[in-house]
């Protein structure tokens, strides 16, 4: 009799113990670690819409989003059926609503751990900074270029992106000089064909890292020297790279290789070259850049390159330097380089001051009539 008291104490004993252990196992048991991300980006517009995703596990009862800084959680939303994710909309994107975010969500016994933070940024609050290449954005291939980004915001901060997407934004601290222009440098390279290499800024203060600026104009490095160089092209100047200023100029850039591009860079300057679509002519593809009228300050070193459709960012080499020299006095004009619209035609001629000419010649000749026909 003791006997079996015994074993039913001790099978009673063990059954406890199994249940107390998968009790314990239950409870201890933990959820996958939520993932958080942004469509279309984590970069948006203020004004725009944009979506915060949280994704779990099928146990998933209730997600929640939280925004540093926010005790409680920002929002919360139930998976729609079955699924391990849910969708948190921003209709309109501020300042308010930029920020650091994590999402979390619980099963019916549980609660998951957060997710990675998901940096959400507002851009078009300030005035875009301008973005440059130093000390041009033609390099050669192998080479490495300078960036700069400026602005006279007074920025003590600045965000230089590839466009690409392969690297994370480089955040900068900025130089600020006495005139309130303030900028950042950044060199990249060694620069090689099997890319693109374009970039863009932003500037924005240290007290709101999350809301920036406009962006900057996209920034294109052009890399040369990827064609044999027998086929550079050859530019000329006409009537001569001698000019009196407000005079006209044509910088004719031409090779007897297809290129459906030509560009036109002058040594010294930052900014992108000029290019123009070629045109095919006597036996050559060619390209026109026009200077009218010229000023002291079309004077300098130019050099042009030509490129294909396939690969607009890969250049030939370069054709040997033209000096331009702008001789004389200068006259009040405003300088500019004109460039013929390919799909437009020939640039024609302003016929308005012969037009006014022609006007004042008919008042005069009306204006006489009618007195020889008054004194008749």
């Amino acid at each position: 009799m003791g006997g079996s008291i015994m074993t039913i104490t001790s099978t009673a004993l063990l059954c406890l113990g199994l249940c107390l252990g998968h009790r314990t196992q239950m409870h201890a048991e933990t959820l996958l670690k939520p993932i958080i991300w942004a469509e279309p980006s984590s970069v948006v517009t203020h004004g725009r819409p944009v979506s915060i995703w949280c994704q779990g596990s099928q146990k998933a009862r209730q997600y929640y989003l939280y925004q540093e800084g926010v005790r409680e959680p920002s929002r919360s939303e139930f998976p729609l059926g079955p699924g391990d994710k849910v969708k948190f909309s921003i209709l309109h994107m501020t300042d308010h609503l930029a920020g650091s975010y994590h999402c979390s969500y619980r099963s019916r016994k549980s609660w998951s751990v957060p997710s990675e933070t998901l940096d959400l940024v507002v851009t078009g609050m300030f005035n875009r900074p301008t973005l440059s290449a130093l000390p041009s954005p033609v390099v050669t291939s192998g080479d490495s270029v300078t960036l700069q980004c400026g602005s006279q915001q007074g920025f003590d901060r600045f965000i230089l992106c590839d466009e690409r997407g392969e690297h994370n934004p480089g955040r900068l601290n900025s130089q600020r000089q006495a005139d309130g222009w303030s900028q950042v440098l950044s060199t990249v390279g060694p620069v090689s064909p099997g890319h693109r290499w374009a970039y863009r800024c932003y500037g924005y203060f240290s007290t709101s890292p999350y809301v920036w600026s406009s962006s900057s104009d996209i920034l294109e490095l052009l890399i040369s020297d990827l064609f044999p160089h027998e086929e550079a092209p050859t530019l000329s100047a006409h009537p001569g790279p001698t000019v009196a200023p407000g005079e006209n100029m044509t910088l004719r850039c031409q090779t007897r290789r297809l290129f459906d591009t030509f560009y036109l860079s002058k040594k010294g300057k930052t900014c992108p070259p000029l290019y123009l679509r070629s045109q095919y002519q006597d036996g050559k593809f060619q390209a026109s850049f026009l200077m009218n009228p010229v000023t002291l300050d079309h004077g300098g070193t130019y050099r042009c390159y030509g490129s294909l459709n396939s690969t607009p960012f890969l250049l030939s080499h370069p054709s040997d330097p033209l000096e331009l020299v702008v001789t004389g006095a200068p006259i009040p004009v405003t300088p500019s380089v004109q460039t013929q619209d390919p799909t437009s035609g020939p640039q024609l001629p302003d016929y308005t001051v012969e037009n006014l000419i022609r006007l004042g010649l008919s008042g005069l000749i009306l204006v006489v009539l009618g007195l020889l026909l008054f004194e008749a």
